[in-house]
């Protein structure tokens, strides 16, 4: 770990993962933005299926599509999410997909997201 002069002290473990890892990266920055995106589609996905008390099966043949491809949009790794089939599961639990951009929360940089 680099000793920045403008850093004060702390045992805060976010607090060191983002000036080790995150600080001055841009790139770094922006994957982890990407990916935390792609997970938040997927769990969205798979909390309205739940809600709706469906299988991913069960769900796939609202859609029109195989389980395959739910299991698919739920996992958090997968980066093909598209607005289109975004709808299709919406529509399909009698949802719509509303869409906002918003300003970020101060500089770019990672949020602290709870697990």
């Amino acid at each position: 770990m680099k000793n920045n002069p403008a850093w004060k002290p702390t045992t805060d473990g976010i607090e060191i993962i983002d000036r080790v890892f995150f600080e001055g990266r841009p790139e770094r920055i922006a994957a982890y933005e990407e990916t935390s995106a792609d997970c938040d589609v997927g769990r969205a996905i798979r909390e309205l299926r739940t809600k709706a008390k469906i299988s991913q099966r069960e769900l796939a043949k609202r859609v029109g599509t195989t389980a395959s491809v739910i299991c698919r949009l739920e996992d958090a790794d997968y980066e093909g999410h598209s607005f289109a089939m975004l709808r299709r599961v919406a529509d399909a639990v009698g949802k719509q997909v509303v869409l906002r951009f918003v300003p970020r929360r101060g500089p770019r940089r990672a949020p602290h997201r709870p697990m």
